[in-house]
C-alpha cells in the first residue's frame, strides 16, 4: 500500500509503510512439541491445582501475594471468581502489618479492586514532619511497592504523589546495585508503573523472572506459559483472518493516503481485550480501529473542507442514500462504514443488536469534532486551550472506540453501561484526555506527523504566551490528572467496574503507544518488537 500522499494544496505528507505488509497473512507458527489439546487438558488440570491454594492459603498475606503473581503472570482471568472473594476478605480483614511492601501491596490491590483503603495506612512509614522516613530507602522491594502503589491516587492525595517522587528518586539511585531480575522490575516499572501496565504484555517478562522468586510455584509458573500459549494460537489465528480482512477493506476503499496500520489495530484491541472469550470485542474494536484511523486521515490529510462537510453530513443522516453527497474517492469507505455496521448487527444477539445504535451515534459524535477541527485548520485558526480540549478530547478517538468495543462484550455490558459510556464522563472522558495529551506531547516534541489543527500545546502556548517547555509540563500533569480521574471512578461506579478497568485499559495503551513521546502507531516500528513477542514468539515449556 503506497505511504506517500499529495493531499488538498497546501498538505504533503508520507506515512512510514506498514511494517508488517502481508505477513501474518502468509506466517505458519511452528508446529508445537505437545499437541493443543494436550495443552489444554494440562493446563485445566493446573488450574484446578491452583484454585486450591485459595483455600490452602489463609494468611492475607499469602492470598495477596497469590493474587499479584497471578496478576503479573497474566492469568488472573482464570480465576475471577476467586480473586474477587479473596479481595473482599482481605478488605474485610484487620490488617496491622509492618512491612511497606505488604502494606503497598494490599493498597494496590484494594484500590485496583475498587475497594476504598486510606492513605493513612502509610502514616506508620512517617517521621514527626509528616514526611516518608529515609528508614524505608533500605527496603528497595518495600519502595517500589509503595511507587506502584502510590500511582492509584485520586484528586486531593497530595502525600501519594510525594510518595512517587520520593520512591523515584531513591529507585534510581540505587539501580545499579540491584540484582537481577529485581533490577529489570523496577527498570520497567520506573518507565511505567504496574497500575498503568498492561499485564498480558508485562507477563512474558515476568514468566522469565518468576522462577527466581522466592515465592516460586512451578504449577503456577507451568500454568502461565501453557496459558500464554493456548491463547497465542487463538490470536494468531484471529490476526490472520483480521489481516485479509483489512487488506480486502483497504484495496476496496483504496484512500492511499491513509495509515496501513491493520497489524497495529489488531494489537490495539488485544491490549484491551485479550482474553479468550472476548473475542467478539477484540475484532469488533479492531474493526473500528481501522474505519476510524481512514476517517482521521481523511478530514486531516487528504478532503478539503467542503468534502468534509459532505463526509460528515453523510455519516450524520447514515443512509445509504446519502453516498451521492460524497465526491467518488470516499464512496468506497462509506459503503464499507454502513456494511461493517450492518454486520456488527447481524452478529450480535437479538437482546444485543440495540448496542449497534450507541456505537453509531458515537461514531457520529467523532465525525463532527473531526469536521470541526477541520474548519479550524481550513480557517487557519488557532482556538483557545478549552475550546481546543472540549472538542479534542472526542476527537482523540477513544471514547469512541471505547463505546464500540462495548457491543462484543458479555452482559456487564449493560445499558446502564452503554448510557455511561456515550455520556463521556469521569474514566470515559478521562481515557479521551490521556489519549489526547499524550498523542500531543509526542507530535509536539518530535514534529508533527499529520498537517491537521494546531495541537492542544499550540493552543495553550498561543493563549498563555508561555515557553513550549511550560506548556508540555501543563498537559504532563493533565495527563496525571485524568489517571486521577481513572482512579476514583472504580469507588465511585462500583456496579461498573468490569468496564471501568475496560476503558482504564485503553488507557493504559496511550501509555504503551506515546511512551517518552513517540507515537508508537504511525511511527509502528517502535512496537515490532512487542507484536512479535505477543503473536510469534512461544513461551519455551
Amino acid at each position: 500500500m503506497a505511504s506517500a500522499v499529495t493531499a488538498t494544496p497546501g498538505r504533503v505528507c508520507s506515512f512510514e509503510p506498514s511494517v508488517w505488509d502481508d505477513f501474518f497473512i502468509h506466517y505458519e507458527p511452528q508446529p508445537l512439541k505437545t499437541s493443543e489439546d494436550c495443552m489444554r487438558v494440562k493446563a485445566q488440570k493446573l488450574q484446578e491445582d491452583v484454585q486450591m491454594l485459595f483455600q490452602t492459603f489463609t494468611r492475607v498475606v499469602q492470598k495477596m501475594n497469590l493474587i499479584d503473581t497471578l496478576q503479573r503472570l497474566g492469568i488472573d482471568h482464570l480465576f475471577e471468581d476467586q480473586i474477587n472473594t479473596a479481595m473482599n476478605e482481605i478488605h474485610e480483614k484487620e490488617f496491622n502489618s509492618c512491612s511497606l511492601y505488604d502494606v503497598a501491596l494490599r493498597f494496590r490491590l484494594l484500590r485496583e479492586s475498587g475497594l476504598r483503603v486510606s492513605p493513612d495506612v502509610f502514616s506508620k512509614f512517617k517521621g514527626k514532619d509528616g514526611s516518608l522516613s529515609r528508614d524505608i530507602i533500605s527496603e528497595p522491594r518495600g519502595l517500589l511497592s509503595l511507587y506502584n502503589a502510590a500511582y492509584l491516587s485520586i484528586p486531593g492525595e497530595s502525600e501519594l504523589d510525594e510518595a512517587v517522587i520520593f520512591a523515584r528518586h531513591h529507585l534510581e539511585s540505587m539501580r545499579s546495585s540491584l540484582n537481577y531480575p529485581f533490577s529489570e522490575q523496577v527498570k520497567r516499572n520506573l518507565e511505567i508503573p504496574l497500575p498503568r501496565t498492561l499485564k498480558r504484555l508485562d507477563a512474558p517478562y515476568y514468566i522469565a523472572e518468576y522462577q527466581q522468586e522466592k515465592a516460586y510455584n512451578p504449577t503456577i509458573l507451568e500454568l502461565a506459559k501453557l496459558d500464554f500459549n493456548l491463547l497465542q494460537r487463538l490470536h494468531q489465528e484471529e490476526i490472520k483472518a483480521f489481516c485479509q480482512w483489512g487488506n480486502d477493506l483497504y484495496e476496496e476503499v483504496r484512500l492511499t493516503y491513509s495509515r496501513h496500520r491493520i497489524v497495529e489495530c489488531y494489537f490495539w484491541s488485544y491490549t484491551e481485550y485479550h482474553e479468550r472469550h472476548y473475542g467478539d470485542a477484540r475484532i469488533i474494536l479492531a474493526k473500528l480501529l481501522v474505519l476510524v484511523t481512514l476517517l482521521d486521515d481523511t478530514f486531516d490529510m487528504h478532503a478539503t473542507l467542503e468534502e468534509g462537510w459532505k463526509l460528515n453530513e453523510a455519516i450524520q443522516r447514515w443512509d445509504e442514500s446519502a453516498i451521492t453527497l460524497l465526491p467518488e474517492y470516499l464512496k468506497g469507505y462509506f459503503v464499507r462504514l454502513m456494511n461493517t455496521f450492518r454486520e456488527f448487527e447481524d452478529e450480535l444477539k437479538p437482546d444485543h443488536k440495540y448496542r449497534v445504535a450507541y456505537s453509531r451515534k458515537a461514531f457520529q459524535n467523532l465525525c463532527k469534532h473531526y469536521q470541526q477541527e477541520s474548519e479550524w485548520f481550513h480557517s487557519s485558526h488557532i482556538p483557545s486551550f478549552e475550546d481546543h480540549v472540549k472538542c479534542s478530547v472526542i476527537s482523540a478517538g477513544t471514547p469512541t472506540l471505547f463505546v464500540g468495543s462495548l457491543m462484543g462484550m458479555g452482559d456487564e455490558a449493560s445499558k446502564e453501561a452503554f448510557e455511561w459510556a456515550i455520556g463521556c464522563t469521569d474514566a470515559v472522558r478521562a481515557c479521551g484526555e490521556v489519549a489526547r495529551f499524550m498523542d500531543d506531547l509526542a507530535s509536539f516534541k518530535h514534529g508533527k506527523n499529520k498537517l491537521d489543527v494546531a495541537s492542544s500545546i499550540e493552543s495553550y502556548i498561543n493563549q498563555h504566551h508561555c515557553t513550549d517547555e511550560v506548556a508540555m509540563d501543563v498537559l504532563d500533569n493533565l495527563v496525571e490528572d485524568a489517571w486521577k480521574t481513572t482512579n476514583q471512578a472504580r469507588f465511585d461506579r462500583g456496579a461498573l467496574l468490569p468496564l471501568v478497568n475496560r476503558v482504564a485499559n485503553l488507557t493504559k495503551s496511550m501509555t504503551l503507544l506515546f511512551r517518552n513521546k513517540v507515537d508508537r502507531y504511525t511511527f509502528s516500528h517502535g512496537n515490532k518488537d512487542r507484536i512479535r513477542q505477543q503473536f510469534i514468539d512461544p513461551i519455551p515449556l
